[in-house]
């Protein structure tokens, strides 16, 4: 957390520097305050113990450190340097993210968060793809000490001087420069940043409520193991070419740099939303189209001299239809300016423009707003609370993928009415395990009557590192679908949009011809789960004629297909066969599953309209012995 006593480079930090830079340290910086000679023995060394990187075990050096590290923790800090070749950045960095993660009772490699410390001792691992997690670490913010005066920071490249990862004089000057200012920069004052920049994924944990995040940045962070801070936009942070600090070291500075990178992600996003080809695609499917006309027009009593907000129309198409209905007004909003002039060109056209300005006189009942929602103030008045309709297709891949709904539940406290319509008004995902059909290994055993499955395996192992978005068969699914979250938009809060769920997937039953159904010894292979969604127009508002959109492999397919994770390796499963070699793992073809356990987080990601979704599986056979496997992360961007 950032302190309130005034800048001050501590003990650690200057250590650092001072190892690499003798006396040219002190000669660079006289105004610096002199440390009490009390502060280090005769043999200049800290007189502080080495703390473990995972326990309160103390340690009088860091060998001893590490070296239990590697015995009881499962953690080889002088192997994962060498294979992932880290530099001394690179390593500080590390050292940083680990105190980090165990702080917040999180493991350090697969990201999995635990209720209790010692849960987190049980849990840790050893790492096997230490290159997929290296993103994990490479952010500048690690360069910030989590433990004030760490001696492990500048003690652990000790014996490794005349090596490539030595400290150049350059990079000296840049971390004295940026280890001066770094409480200023407040980056370590991560809740006050999630909570200010909106539409940030923010990952909290209130009591029994986790979520488990997989921060986007994993995936999008550069490799570079050196100070990026001084490229144009980040050199305001660092401070002036003497290394003095300078006006812009505030937290302003921080929150203009994140307004940079959300408002350039906006901009890309909205970007994406003036093709043409986008909105025929949405026009174009009939189960969207369907459900939203039939929400609508079948409802004339919910619409008729209703005040109507249509937040993202796009085309104007669900505006339309309101108008169509009888509502009084309609607030069509838009932040693509090329769109809401599309939308505002069809409204005129259509003879629903409504303008009382200047000599043209269009006396229709839409209104089109181009801007975000939250910023809509600066161009129009609308009464807070005056909206009777709420209406919206804000869902995105895997229902929450660009994190739309915040601003719906954003329009909805500002300007609904109390007791006023949402539509749609409720929505839930769901999940099933799918089996080898679902992957793309059929296609590639049989290619002109030769056989290259080995691609197909490569392909598999490849898609357990990202979500896919593609169509999923019914007769692919190898488990019953179970439902994973539900949301009712009338009354969630806007932090529930993350959340943690915990699922069980059994085999699909066999249908019998009496109807009824029973247990099958028969193994099935589980490769993954796939998620959908489902939005309804229930008969709370549309009190007519109900609706509901789903996009679920038993419906007609949708632009929405489903998402797919891919487990790292299949899980065998068969509800009524008993494992016949007790030594064997379970989920494998002597020891099947009979069911599987599956703990999902999704929130929103660092990269704004992002999510991050990580699982946790684990498959118990019939006498109730469970396997584990680790956590997998992905992000959906």
């Amino acid at each position: 957390m950032a302190s309130n006593e005034p800048t001050e480079l501590s003990k650690a930090e200057r250590s650092v520097i001072e190892q690499e830079s003798g006396s040219d340290f002190e000669e660079e910086n006289e105004d610096w305050d002199d440390w009490g000679e009390d502060d280090d023995n005769e043999d200049g060394e800290s007189d502080k113990p080495f703390v473990c990187l995972f326990s309160d075990s103390q340690f009088s050096s860091c060998c001893e450190l590490f070296e239990h590290c590697r015995l009881i923790h499962k953690f080889d800090f002088d192997v994962i340097r060498k294979e992932l070749g880290l530099d001394f950045y690179g390593s500080f960095k590390l050292i940083n993210y680990i105190r980090s993660q165990v702080a917040e009772n999180r493991c350090w490699s697969c990201g999995l968060a635990c209720q209790s410390h010692q849960d987190l001792q049980n849990h840790l691992h050893e790492t096997v793809k230490l290159k997929d997690i290296k993103p994990l670490w490479d952010d500048e913010k690690y360069l910030k000490p989590v433990m004030q005066d760490d001696p492990l920071l500048y003690s652990f490249n000790d014996d490794e001087e005349g090596e490539d990862n030595h400290m150049t004089p350059d990079d000296q000057e840049e971390l004295v420069r940026y280890l001066r200012n770094i409480d200023e920069m407040c980056i370590e004052d991560t809740d006050t940043l999630k909570k200010s920049a909106h539409g940030y994924g923010f990952f909290e944990q209130n009591g029994a409520k986790e979520v488990a995040s997989t921060s986007s940045s994993h995936e999008n962070v550069g490799n570079s193991s050196k100070m990026e801070m001084l490229n144009a936009d980040s050199e305001e942070l660092v401070g002036s070419s003497d290394g003095k600090p300078s006006d812009k070291h505030s937290k302003a500075s921080i929150m203009n740099l994140l307004d940079k990178d959300i408002k350039k992600a906006n901009e890309n996003y909205f970007g994406a939303y003036s093709s043409f080809g986008i909105h025929r695609e949405m026009i174009s499917d009939k189960v969207r189209m369907n459900a939203y006309s039939r929400a609508i027009l079948k409802n004339p009593s919910l619409m008729a001299g209703a005040v109507v907000m249509d937040v993202g129309c796009g085309t104007g198409i669900l505006s339309l239809f309101a108008a169509k209905t009888g509502a009084s007004r309609v607030i069509a909003i838009e932040a693509s300016e090329k769109m809401a002039s599309v939308a505002t060109q069809i409204a005129k056209e259509n003879l629903f423009w409504r303008c009382t300005e200047g000599n043209n006189q269009y006396t229709g009942v839409i209104e089109v707003v181009q801007g975000m929602v939250e910023e809509i103030d600066k161009s129009i008045q609308i009464e807070p609370h005056s909206v009777d309709v709420l209406l919206s297709e804000w869902m995105g891949y895997c229902l929450l993928y660009e994190t739309m709904l915040s601003s719906v539940l954003f329009a909805r406290d500002k300007w609904l009415k109390p007791g006023g319509a949402i539509l749609p008004d409720t929505a839930s995902i769901y999940a099933a395990g799918f089996g080898r059909g679902g992957t793309s290994i059929p296609f590639w055993e049989e290619v002109y009557g030769f056989n290259m499955s080995c691609v197909g395996k490569e392909l598999v192992q490849d898609a357990a590192k990202f979500p896919i978005v593609d169509v999923v068969d019914e007769k692919d699914l190898v488990t019953d679908a179970v439902l994973l979250q539900a949301f009712d938009l009338t009354t969630m809060k806007p932090d529930e949009v993350d959340f943690t769920a915990s699922i069980e997937l059994e085999p699909k039953s066999i249908r019998l011809a009496n109807n009824s159904t029973e247990l099958t010894s028969e193994t099935t292979w589980c490769y993954g789960v796939v998620l959908w969604f489902d939005t309804g127009f229930t008969p709370r508002f549309c009190k007519e004629t109900t609706s509901l959109l789903s996009t679920s492999p038993y419906t007609p397919k949708t632009h929405w297909s489903q998402t797919i994770f891919t487990f790292n390796e299949p899980i065998a499963m068969a509800p009524g066969k008993p494992c016949a070699d007790k030594s064997t793992a379970v989920g494998t073809d002597a020891c099947p599953a009979s069911r599987i356990h599956l703990r999902i987080s999704i929130a929103r990601a660092v990269e704004h309209r992002s999510i991050d979704i990580s699982i946790e599986t684990s498959g118990v056979d019939l006498d109730g012995r469970k396997r584990c496997w680790p956590a997998q992360m992905f992000n959906l961007s």
